[in-house]
């Protein structure tokens, strides 16, 4: 059965799957990425893991896998195939394309972590349909996804889609990327959790416990809760009035808390726009799937590409 590989590398594990041509998931597969054996561990990680779904395509499927496609963290640059630079697996320039290409003898597509979760959650998942959407995933940071008639925009420099960058509050919390008031800092999973532990008291807090602080109707939860609830509808009203999609899909670990987040959020939106269109704002429909099968698309996507140009020779 012709089919390909998926791989979503993250920081501390990997997912996997053998996706067939209707997007089936023939078997799936999880591995710790290893990341505290050192950078080189990881990728060598990450070529084993590889080789070992080949194997099982061969054995049980009755071919090896056509292509593959990987989506890893960070800065990518899905041209030329390199994973620029990854913080948390401590990469820098890998050539992970190539890499891959040469231990598996196929195709291999490369792209950004939260850019395939986004073509799967446009494709397949809560997008689904939609011309133009736009993704943005709620977790320790906050990045997003710019989707057009069915594929995912990268940019000129493969940093598309980081509105966790944009400037919400000037002047306000320092920023790891050297400004200060970005996005993320005040409506991350993160910032949400630190702000609610200063306020609790408690160390240990993080944002799903403001969330349930919040349903219970506790006031200090309700101010950090809307404090972050109207950094981001200002960041999100920024990208609307650039981007007008359609539909606007909200993923990550701050959507978990459902509508806890979507009603307010909904209201500050419509509350903020003028001569915008209101998109239709939803959750993202396919959780920690969503990497390993956009991964899955971006390997068919490019095994599609490469069968035309067989043909036209």
């Amino acid at each position: 059965m012709r089919h390909v590989i998926a791989l979503d590398v993250g920081g501390t594990g990997m997912k996997a799957a053998l996706v067939g041509a209707d997007g089936a998931l023939l078997h799936r597969a999880r591995r710790a990425t290893g990341r505290e054996h050192g950078p080189d561990a990881v990728v060598a990680g990450v070529l084993d893991f590889a080789a070992e779904l080949r194997a099982h395509g061969a054995e049980h499927l009755g071919e090896p896998a056509a292509a593959a496609g990987v989506a890893v963290p960070g800065i990518v640059d899905e041209t030329r195939g390199v994973a620029v630079y990854a913080a948390n697996l401590g990469w820098r320039d890998v050539p992970l394309r190539d890499l891959l290409g040469a231990e598996l003898g196929i195709p291999v597509a490369l792209g950004h972590d939260v850019r395939t979760g986004g073509l799967a959650e446009g494709r397949v998942g809560a997008g689904r349909g939609a011309d133009r959407f736009l993704f943005v995933a709620l977790g320790t940071g906050i990045a997003g996804a710019i989707g057009v008639g069915g594929r995912v925009e990268a940019g000129a420099h493969g940093s598309a889609g980081e509105i966790g960058h944009v400037v919400v509050r000037p002047g306000g919390t320092p920023c790891p990327c050297g400004q200060r008031g970005c996005l993320e800092r005040f409506a991350s999973a993160a910032a949400v959790g630190e702000a609610w532990a200063r306020a609790c008291g408690d160390p240990e807090a993080d944002a799903a416990d403001c969330a349930k602080a919040v349903a219970s109707g506790d006031p200090n939860a309700v101010r950090v809760w809307q404090q972050a609830v109207d950094a981001l509808a200002d960041g999100l009203v920024t990208a609307l009035t650039l981007l007008d999609p359609r539909t606007l899909v909200i993923g990550g670990g701050l959507a978990e808390a459902g509508e806890t987040l979507f009603t307010p959020l909904r209201n500050a939106v419509r509350q903020r726009i003028t001569f915008q269109k209101l998109p239709e704002i939803v959750p993202a429909a396919l959780g920690d799937a969503a990497g390993c099968l956009g991964a899955g698309l971006l390997a068919w996507d490019l095994l599609e590409a490469t069968d035309r140009t067989e043909v036209t020779r």
